[in-house]
């Protein structure tokens, strides 16, 4: 370490800037031999988490963003914030941080290492020695990266690869990507190609002294890339210092803010964060007022289902909607009626014709599920909706479950996502979306939006809904399977469906329920 000092010195004269001195930084080094190249662990390989928890809330990373005019759409493009600084400087300290601050649910950090060149085999070589410069701009693939960028800004879908660092290469398996309300995206080139700056709505560099910035790589590529000092080293001294000076500090003219220190810097990061917010409330819609006013006298879709209107359904449909029917009285025909949607819903699941032999020796021509067994998901919108899950488990045998908090804003009355948990690889199950009342379908269009499974693959079932939200869900969602025991007419001013059947979750779990606490068309509110 004393020659690697030595050399150092001789490397860089601006250690008096404010950073500390580059023996002090060195020394936190581990001073083990050289490790032999790691192979890639399970660890090393388990996808990005879907979420990012704060002190405020759960920030969502993965899914489809959930803000949406009345046609399904995304209202707007996402607002992206571009970081830029050199390698090792702290950029995604800094995107961690303004995501946490921004509060925002639904966010998605895109990084620049997932764009490296895929290497030929005399690259590959050159990489293993330590000869290969990972910091010129030929060693990415901008094409690629613009194009993800720009549909991601859109809010698209996009596959984005996977980059590993011990093999320098790309793995097999790329992520799915959605769009958000914000992305953010790092790299030590952000801003030096000018298609991929006309993506950028805000661009931040991270500017950080060059010492910290060096030792910070020896660590990283030590203890989590499987290289040694003098590999690390060389290829600091050859690729990535000059590069820094040619390619990256000169992009620090066109950045709109700059951040020195990093992720320490917390004025700055305010700054920012204010900015981003003042960008996001211009954006702000009122999505259940723009539901009521769409598709009124239009005809109810063909992809509607109501149960038939037997004098057994009517009559429990009396009981329920009786204001005057006792809680124990409410909650035994609400199931029993729950059973029969449920059974009612199970028959639009793919059949085919079978012939089994009976006991007594002759044959009986039959309905299977195709394929057999079919794989089959509950998803319920919290708290009304999970009252139906009792009727599904009774008639689905090893069904799993999956649940979905969506409540309104008592600020602007609009429904926001709070909870998600659903079973794991359900993108090819067949869904069964359970919601109590429909009024607007805001809620219900949200519930669908996150789900990322096929829409001819998920049935919403709800005991009631209004034309409205039938429309709402039909015209967002055209595949989408809409089951229900009954459909009311119209919805007032508070959104309530009339006659309707009250607040639901209130009545069924013998609740007050307080303006506080209305959860969104789950309670008929």
């Amino acid at each position: 370490f004393r020659d690697l000092e030595a050399r150092q010195s001789t490397m860089t004269e601006d250690t008096d800037r404010g950073g500390p001195p580059l023996g002090s930084l060195l020394s936190r080094l581990p001073l083990a031999p050289a490790p032999a190249p790691r192979r890639r662990t399970a660890s090393q390989c388990k996808p990005e988490p879907p979420l990012l928890r704060t002190s405020k809330r759960t920030i969502y990373t993965a899914g489809r963003p959930p803000w949406y005019s009345e046609t399904g759409a995304p209202v707007d493009e996402a607002f992206v914030i571009g970081l830029c600084g050199g390698s090792a400087s702290g950029k995604t300290t800094v995107a961690t941080r303004i995501i946490e601050a921004l509060d925002v649910p639904w966010v998605v950090l895109l990084s620049m290492d997932s764009f490296y060149k895929v290497l030929d085999e005399g690259q590959q070589a050159l990489a293993a020695r330590s000869d290969y410069n990972f910091d010129h701009p030929d060693a990415f693939d901008f094409e690629l990266l613009v194009s993800v960028l720009r549909k991601l800004k859109k809010g698209k879908s996009v596959k984005v690869p996977v980059y590993d660092f011990t093999t320098h290469s790309r793995r097999r398996e790329w992520k799915t990507v959605y769009g958000a309300n914000v992305i953010v995206f790092e790299g030590i080139l952000a801003f030096a190609n000018k298609e991929l700056l006309k993506l950028l709505d805000m661009k931040v560099f991270v500017d950080t002294d060059s010492d910290i910035r060096l030792v910070r790589r020896l660590q990283r590529d030590i203890m989590e890339r499987g290289r040694d000092v003098a590999g690390v080293i060389k290829q600091y001294n050859k690729f990535v210092k000059p590069a820094f000076e040619q390619y990256i500090e000169p992009t620090v003219q066109v950045a709109d803010i700059v951040v020195p220190r990093g992720g320490e810097n917390f004025v700055a990061l305010d700054l920012i964060v204010q900015h981003v917010h003042s960008q996001l409330e211009k954006r702000e819609i009122t999505v259940r007022a723009a539901l009521a006013s769409a598709h009124q006298g239009q005809p109810l879709p063909k992809t509607l289902s109501v149960l038939e209107s037997t004098p057994q359904v009517r009559g429990m449909h009396t009981i329920i909607r009786n204001k005057d029917t006792t809680r124990d009285e409410f909650i035994f025909y609400s199931k029993r009626l729950m059973r029969l949607l449920i059974e009612h819903a199970l028959s639009f699941l793919p059949l085919k014709s079978v012939t089994v032999e009976t006991p007594q020796g002759t044959m009986y021509e039959g309905k299977r599920t195709c394929p057999a067994p079919l794989q089959i998901t509950g998803v319920s919108i919290l708290r009304a909706g999970e009252t139906m899950e009792q009727a599904l488990t009774a008639v689905c045998k090893d069904i799993r479950l999956g649940k979905i908090l969506i409540q309104t804003n008592l600020d602007t009355g609009e429904p926001e996502l709070h909870y998600l948990r659903l079973p794991k690889e359900i993108s090819e199950d067949y869904v069964i979306l359970m919601d109590s009342t429909v009024s607007t379908g805001a809620a219900a269009m949200m519930a669908v939006r996150v789900l990322l499974v096929r829409e001819d693959r998920i049935f919403l079932l709800s005991l009631l809904m209004a034309e409205m939200g039938v429309h709402s869900v039909a015209y967002a969602f055209p595949r989408v399977h809409i089951i229900t025991t009954a459909v009311d007419k119209r919805v007032n001013e508070e959104f309530h469906i009339i006659p309707g059947i009250g607040n639901f979750g209130d009545r069924y779990f013998g609740t007050d329920g307080p303006s506080a606490w209305c959860e969104s068309d789950s309670m008929d509110c």
